[in-house]
């Protein structure tokens, strides 16, 4: 998904921004990940992000086993921003809208605010490496990669688009892939935070070769 306004550095983004706490949804530098937005405050937030012209919103994972405010849950330290890029109103008070991912972060501290949403003074620098496209696709095992998802595939009788697939470089393949998994809040996280696009590469096929093997032993249906 191409985007109007080229990210080259941390300072090309604010540093402090709206975040969305989420269990289970992972976004990645250059991925795309669709959200239904309906409660108020995210909704509010929505408008707030185009009002102040950044449209640039945070996707953090709650931090539930270090939780005891339900309403206003922990959260784990490293997130990835990403732009609204899509965005349709769908006539029931809803926006149905896609957030193209920039570069990871790290939270610096959460703000105290009068907004209905979370706010966040975050730092890029950790990452500087997500402002540029392709950044270590040479270490990836990408063999190894496509021998585990067809694997999965074949066990859970599912099937892929293999064009698409062949056709995708090895950061967007490998980026895709973890964003789409169907695994928990935990391996979505330890894929977030990969120093790099071999170790994700790695930890995917790690999880994905456990959860064959445990399909395989357990006669468990397939993942949804």
């Amino acid at each position: 998904m191409p985007i109007n306004v080229e990210y080259r550095r941390p300072a090309d983004l604010p540093e402090i921004i709206p975040v969305f706490p989420l269990t289970g949804a992972l976004l990645l530098p250059r991925g795309q990940l669709p959200l239904n937005i309906y409660e108020p405050r995210y909704l509010a937030m929505i408008d707030d992000a185009f009002r102040d012209g950044h449209r640039v919103i945070g996707m953090i994972q709650p931090d539930v086993a270090h939780s005891t405010d339900v309403d206003k849950p922990a959260l784990f330290r490293i997130g990835c921003a990403g732009r609204i890029t899509q965005l349709a109103e769908s006539g029931d008070g809803r926006y149905i809208l896609e957030l193209t991912g920039i570069a990871r972060f790290t939270v610096a501290g959460e703000l105290d605010v009068l907004t209905p949403y979370r706010q966040c003074r975050v730092d890029f620098f950790p990452f500087i490496s997500d402002f540029t496209a392709r950044t270590g696709e040479q270490g990836v095992d990408r063999d190894g990669l496509l021998a585990a998802l067809t694997t999965y595939l074949k066990v859970n009788n599912m099937k892929v688009d293999w064009q698409g697939v062949e056709n995708a470089s090895n950061e967007a393949l490998v980026n895709a892939l973890a964003m789409m998994s169907p695994y928990g809040a935990a391996e979505k996280q330890a894929m977030l935070e990969a120093p790099d696009l071999k170790t994700r590469a790695e930890i995917l096929i790690a999880i994905t070769e456990m959860e064959i093997a445990k399909k395989r032993t357990s006669g468990d249906p397939p993942l949804q």
